[in-house]
């Protein structure tokens, strides 16, 4: 399949009117009030200059920016909540559908489940769902998109419990490229559901998620840190021992320079230190013995505790502001040699900046009770999603960045399964979006030629 021409047609005002004739949301152009606030996204080392953003305000809203993409020949990029590293969810010179306006969530507590717009944040679904004792796997930071984060297939703090995000979606409403909206779950574009689950944003717009909730109310949750120089003595003993932990317990193993602000202690401020953030989802007064390896071990900093889990969810969010500089790189791991360990020891504590890190999510347990090729998400034999994240304010060191993520990737790639989690990625090329689905991007391949022939959704990890 030929790939689209990137900014292929313009934008005329007849197609400007028609468009604004059919929507409800407002339209942002360049020089109008508003456009620079519309057009920014999370990472501020993306910088684009659309030719208009339209903030949805319902499926009508959503139709018509599809075909005003589509009638016009521009370049599309759909936003929910614009936490994509690479910056996908913008575009120049092209169309920006903003869904963040479509953002309303619907509870079903006594069968299990949300119905959740495009446009909502995870921090959203959290509030309505532990309302009523019940969550939604997802994330670790509660500004990130649902629609984004569930695409690409969705790990955080109850991976190990529930799984990911897609093996909870139970059915999605979606704007295919020529404008037709269909419902797709199980039963029916049996297809359809599979790529969404893993496939990022190739197949159309999803305006509604259909979820499971599980019972999580209270957690036992929070980081316990280290020195940074015992941090291969630490990995060594979170490779063996996590995986044959109990799957209520999940911890990501992470690389932090400890940030001068409260609840931290002044003698730890500014301090490289490795850690294990820790969720555990099991009953509380079996917290104590499931985390008792890890306190033997002597943390300098000990911060697990009885949370509620949208407290645990949300944790990080001041750390990781919209507006900073990002670059990060990511891979997905099976098993960490001691040759690893001490890569990640000596790159480790070479961190350029307080809110750098490497985290290592867990993606065993209950993620792999689906095979391979259940789903568009492939790598179910992976023990670890890795990223590497260069983040700071300040733009003047955004290539001391992506040095710094560049090197400790390259050093770790080796010891890879290959390929990377596509919702952790930056532009790298077609091999490495083919790497992030393996033998699943042929039947992917498939499906974008059914639903997306022309090809008008790829500003996203592209299926070509």
């Amino acid at each position: 399949m030929a790939e689209r021409a990137t900014t292929a047609g313009a934008l005329t005002p007849e197609a400007l009117e028609r468009l604004r004739s059919r929507v409800r949301g407002p339209v942002f152009l360049p020089g109008e009030p508003g456009y620079d606030a519309a057009r920014a996204v999370y990472n501020a080392m993306i910088d684009k200059h659309p030719a208009l953003v339209l903030q949805c305000q319902d499926v009508a809203d959503v139709v018509a920016g599809v075909t005003t993409a589509r009638e016009t020949g521009l370049d599309l990029a759909v936003r929910g909540g614009g936490h994509s590293g690479a910056g996908l969810g913008t575009c120049e010179g092209g169309i920006v559908l903003d869904l963040s306006p479509m953002n309303g969530i619907r509870v079903d507590p006594a069968g299990a489940r949300a119905v959740v717009e495009g446009g909502a944040r995870w921090g959203e679904v959290d509030h309505a769902t532990h309302a009523f004792g019940l969550a939604c796997p997802s994330g670790i930071v509660s500004t990130t998109g649902v629609g984004g984060l569930t695409l690409g297939g969705g790990m955080g703090y109850l991976t190990r419990r529930h799984g990911l995000t897609v093996d909870n979606l139970l059915a999605a409403d979606v704007v295919l490229a020529d404008g037709a909206l269909v419902t797709t779950d199980a039963e029916h574009h049996p297809d359809l559901f599979w790529a969404l689950r893993g496939g990022g944003g190739n197949f159309g717009v999803v305006t509604a998620f259909t979820f499971r909730l599980h019972p999580v109310d209270t957690v036992v949750g929070g980081p316990m840190l280290w020195p940074v120089e015992r941090a291969a003595e630490l990995l060594r003993w979170y490779r063996d021992f996590l995986p044959t932990a109990p799957e209520d317990l999940n911890g990501f193993f992470a690389f932090h320079i400890v940030p001068p602000v409260p609840p931290f202690p002044e003698e730890l401020h500014r301090q490289r230190v490795c850690g294990v953030v820790w969720c555990w989802t099991g009953p509380a007064e079996e917290a104590e013995a499931a985390l008792a390896p890890a306190r033997a071990l002597g943390p300098a900093l000990d911060g697990v505790q009885p949370m509620p889990f949208p407290a645990l969810q949300t944790a990080f969010d001041a750390l990781l502001p919209p507006g900073d500089q990002w670059y990060w790189r990511a891979d997905f791991i099976g098993e960490i040699p001691d040759e690893a360990v001490e890569l990640h020891a000596r790159h480790g504590a070479t961190l350029p900046t307080v809110q750098s890190t490497m985290h290592l999510y867990p993606v065993d347990g209950a993620a792999h009770r689906p095979g391979r090729t259940d789903t568009a998400f492939s790598y179910r034999d992976a023990t670890w999603a890795m990223v590497i994240a260069a983040v700071d304010h300040d733009p003047a060191r955004a290539g001391e960045l992506r040095d710094w993520s560049g090197q400790y990737w390259q050093a770790i790639h080796p010891y890879s399964l290959g390929g990377a989690y596509v919702n952790m990625m930056m532009v790298e090329g077609q091999d490495r979006v083919r790497a992030g689905y393996r033998e699943n991007y042929d039947r992917l391949l498939e499906v974008k030629r059914r639903y997306d022939p022309g090809n008008l959704f790829h500003v996203n990890q592209n299926i070509r």
